[in-house]
């Protein structure tokens, strides 16, 4: 019997998770990780009041989450911008919410991301605290059999290779995969599939500090405070203007402080990378490749940076793809004999 294969990414902006995946068809869904706590579960909404939110317990607290969180509460929105997050109850609700979604009561093997900064220390106990029963409100638990961590720019590397059918020719080559996120600019050299420790890390250098800054110019032009992260967010994605005031904010003379913020955390991976004409491939994913993607074409300017279709999922698609063959060494081992399960795990 097949075994059932998931994958979650708790980001720091945004938690992404798969719904389904047969081969290398992977659909995901995603939300906002933020996660309102109170002390008592939801109470019954009329339907006119529903809203697509799960409150999970954790610890004292529950915690709502999901796609209409910013519905579920006040106008504060705490994130989780820390070293550790992962230990964190929100991490947990986030992750759990995630589950709660996949509508599954059983997971044989889930696979979760870590920044690259963090990947050695955390790893095992993430994969730990990821194994079990976990508690996702209502009633109703779903079982984790096995776990495994993978840093998250691999991921993309595996997504990457699977979508342009190179998963044979990349396991020869020295390729830089780039993943600008909410909190952290994270980045791997990788020499086929497996990661070089020494040329690859994390910034805390994301898009959250972009919006922070332009927030803070914003109030500086308009004379009150402004923090509207999720406005800015759009507008930079969008190139339309805010409307702030009700008038059209113009958002040109900030452009430069936010590509300022690209360019420091490029130029700082750049002093990481020791060969940079060995590079055959450059592969720029995640939530702020738009944003960066100006500054890592400066930083190298005689290669082709390649980029993905939907790069904020590109993690998530990867870990799954992993996580599959991952399962698929499980299972032959376990034919061909003891011994062998743990022979097939990514680096």
């Amino acid at each position: 019997m097949e075994l059932i294969v998931r994958a979650v990414d708790v980001g720091s902006g945004n938690t992404k998770f798969v719904t389904a995946a047969t081969g290398t068809d992977i659909r995901c869904a995603g939300f906002q990780s933020v996660a309102y706590p109170s002390s008592d579960a939801l109470p019954a909404l009329p339907a006119s009041e529903r809203r697509q939110t799960v409150c999970i317990p954790v610890g004292p607290l529950f915690y709502e989450v999901g796609p209409d969180v910013g519905l579920a509460a006040d106008t504060f929105r705490a994130r989780q911008l820390h070293d550790a997050y992962t230990e964190s109850p929100e991490y947990l609700a986030l992750l759990r919410g995630a589950l709660s979604m996949m509508k599954l009561r059983h997971i044989d093997l889930l696979v979760v991301g870590l920044p690259v900064s963090h990947f050695a220390a955390k790893k095992t106990a993430l994969e730990k605290l990821m194994v079990g029963s976990h508690d996702v409100g209502g009633g109703r638990t779903v079982t984790v059999g096995k776990a495994l961590a993978v840093a998250q720019p691999q991921g993309a590397l595996v997504h990457y290779a699977a979508e342009h059918k190179r998963m044979t020719t990349i396991g020869n080559e020295q390729s830089l995969i780039i993943d600008p996120g909410s909190r952290t600019f994270d980045w791997i050299v990788a020499r086929g599939m497996r990661m070089v420790q020494k040329q690859s890390h994390s910034l805390n250098r994301g898009m959250s500090d972009v919006f922070r800054l332009l927030a803070r110019d914003i109030t500086n032009s308009i004379g009150t405070p402004y923090n509207d992260y999720d406005v800015i967010d759009r507008a930079l994605r969008t190139g339309k203007s805010p409307v702030i005031y009700q008038k059209a904010y113009d958002m040109s003379r900030h452009l430069p402080m936010a590509e300022s913020v690209a360019a420091q955390a490029v130029s700082t991976m750049r002093e990481w990378i020791e060969s940079p004409q060995s590079l055959q491939n450059i592969i720029l994913v995640g939530g702020g490749a738009f944003l960066f993607r100006k500054a890592v074409k400066a930083a190298f300017p005689l290669h082709k940076i390649h980029e993905v279709k939907e790069p904020m999922f590109a993690n998530v698609r990867g870990f799954q793809l992993a996580g599959q063959n991952y399962a698929r060494s499980i299972m032959q081992a376990s034919r061909s004999g003891p011994g062998e399960a743990e022979s097939g795990g990514a680096e």
